[in-house]
Order: C-alpha cells, then structure tokens, then sequence
C-alpha cells in the first residue's frame, strides 16, 4: 500500500487488486489532489515524475476541470476512448464515496484490443 495513502481511505484489500489488475488507476481526493496510482498508471504518467500528492487539476484544460468539477458535484461519471501511443484504451471516470459523501475521483484507463469482440445481450 502506498504510505502516501491514508489508511481509511485504501485498504490493504483494494491496494491488492488495483496492483493485479490490468489497467491503470488513479485516485483523486475531492480537492483533486492524486492520492493513489497503481504501478500501471505511474508507469504511464512517468515522464511527469511522482504525483502522488500532486492536484491532477493544472493538468488537465479548462473543459475537462469543468467536467470533473461538474462530476464532482452531481455524481454522474464520464466514459470515453483515447487512442494514445498506437493504444487504443477506455476511460472510465466516476465519483467514489466515503460514508455516503463523494470524496474525490478515481480514473480507470483500460487497455482495448484492436480486435474486441463485441456481444449484442439484447439480441436473442
């Protein structure tokens, strides 16, 4: 577990399965400021140092603040493919709660293969 990470906020738990699973994760608290990125997620934003502690906020452009204050506020989440170094992945962006209150953001970037099946369920 990250020592950075208030031991309420990650349980040793969630730290296990964000560590194995295959797509980068990040966590935000609700000020923005970045307190949890699996190896994946580090390893994708390398080049920018550690951001651990760091608010993910400069980072972004006006639009995308916007988007995440708005998140923030109401509790909807944002979904969207980036195709980025030959990669093609999905965003997954929500609101997570502590005690019922939205506490910050978490990110899943989620690598898609060129090729991914897709299955119709509605369809008989």
């Amino acid at each position: 577990m990250n020592p950075e990470i208030p031991a309420h906020l990650l349980p040793a738990e969630c730290s296990q399965w964000m560590e194995a699973i295959g797509c980068a994760v990040t966590i935000s608290d609700l000020e923005g400021r970045i307190i949890y990125m699996n190896q994946r997620a580090r390893a994708t934003y390398k080049a920018h140092g550690d951001l651990i502690g760091k608010n993910m906020m400069p980072c972004h452009s006006a639009a995308s603040q916007a988007l995440i204050l708005r998140m923030l506020e109401t509790g909807e989440t944002h979904t969207y493919t980036v195709k980025k170094g030959g990669i093609r992945k999905l965003i997954f962006q929500s609101p997570w709660k502590k005690d019922g209150v939205i506490a910050g953001m978490v990110e899943l970037s989620i690598p898609l293969p060129e090729n991914m099946a897709h299955y119709d369920r509605d369809k008989a």
